[in-house]
């Protein structure tokens, strides 16, 4: 699929970073990018969202080079895409409506697609003009129209019982996370999850780390389901170890109100362990945005190791730093090579012994490390 894509620089953040992103994310999700369109604003036009000028120039890009679609690096208003599409007589989608595309290509567990479903359906539910019949299919459909009740009317009544059914079946899921987090808690079982920003080498370094073998690759959002195995660390005893999904920048709303259930393994951990690519060059920002999601689901309370990931793609050296109360803040590594991962396993032990009150305490049951506990991919 041919795309363009539109980036708006507000003067705000670091555009060009924002837009190479939109461009991995696009790739990500299957289209070709043939070109990329920027301007310059102070405000969004509340029609065309950029303008009618640049929209005219977008249009005679669309036909010049035969593009399938146009995909704008911002959140567009139902009535700003709905403009677009006529102006430029293509489809075009803005930066939440890809990244859920993504979300629905990746997800592989039943948790995973119904978490992606509600999320597109909660998306979709402002925009909606037609095309949700085929939801009758669900109901059987004879009988379902009521007298005088128009097609649009029918589709919103559609997809509502379709968004209720899936909160039904989310509610059960979390239910089922509940009984299995308590089982650990009856267990005294240390909890450590690995959070970050999409494609900083969470699943590597959880691979790495508990010798699984969980879906790893250079791209974005290659995790979307948790999973979770047991580790054995000398001293301490068993600690759970969670991979989660990756964060970026203007996540959707409705994909972390979705994935909720999925981050409460984040929110219920003992040490977050936040993994940062120390290769990019807007890691700083990168870390904002984590702290942002993390407030946002409520685990900013939850202590945090910062993990600097790919030093073999740069000149740092493994090590570790600590703060001002002498305590390890932060450990630099390369989970690719496995330089520095015996100091990251050193830093979760000296954070348990000082946590525990006991310098030997055994959490959890005898040693396995490699134990499925809640593997859901």
């Amino acid at each position: 699929m041919r795309a363009a894509l539109v980036g708006v620089d507000f003067g705000k953040g670091d555009f060009a970073a924002s837009l190479d992103e939109l461009s991995q994310l696009a790739l990500t999700a299957g289209a070709e990018t043939i070109t990329t369109i920027s301007c310059k604003r102070s405000s969004p036009d509340a029609a065309l969202f950029v303008g009618s000028g640049k929209a005219d120039e977008i249009a005679h890009v669309v036909t010049d080079l035969a593009l399938d679609i146009v995909i704008f690096n911002h959140a567009l208003s139902p009535a700003q895409q709905r403009n677009l599409e006529r102006h430029l007589k293509i489809r075009v989608i803005d930066r939440t409506s890809l990244i859920l595309d993504i979300f629905a290509q990746r997800a592989k567990s039943h948790e995973g697609k119904v978490q992606v479903e509600l999320a597109q359906l909660q998306h979709l539910a402002t925009r909606l003009v037609r095309g949700w019949t085929h939801l009758e299919r669900q109901k059987g459909g004879i009988g379902l129209r009521g007298p005088g009740e128009t097609q649009l009317e029918t589709d919103r009544r559609l997809l509502g019982e379709r968004v209720k059914m899936l909160k039904a079946k989310m509610e059960k899921l979390h239910k089922q996370r509940e009984t299995q987090r308590r089982s650990r808690g009856r267990n005294k079982t240390f909890s450590v999850s690995l959070v970050g920003y999409t494609n900083a080498g969470k699943s590597t370094l959880f691979n790495t780390l508990t010798k699984a073998g969980t879906y790893a690759a250079n791209q974005l959002f290659a995790t979307l389901d948790t999973t979770s195995r047991r580790l054995y660390l000398e001293g301490v005893g068993n600690i759970v170890v969670s991979d989660t999904v990756g964060f970026i920048r203007d996540l959707p709303h409705q994909l972390v109100a979705s994935f909720r259930a999925t981050l409460e393994e984040t929110i219920h951990a003992d040490l977050l362990l936040h993994v940062v690519d120390g290769s990019s060059a807007v890691k700083n920002d990168q870390i904002e945005q984590v702290n942002l999601v993390l407030k946002e689901i409520g685990a900013d309370h939850i202590p945090q190791l910062l993990v600097w990931n790919k030093i073999d793609q740069t000149v740092l050296d493994a090590g570790s730093e600590r703060d001002e109360y002498g305590r390890i803040a932060r450990v630099f590594l390369s989970a690719k090579t496995g330089s520095g991962m015996d100091l990251l396993r050193s830093a979760i032990v000296e954070f348990m012994q000082e946590n525990s009150g006991a310098e030997s305490q055994e959490f959890g049951i005898q040693p396995s490390n490699d134990e499925v506990i809640d593997d859901i991919i």
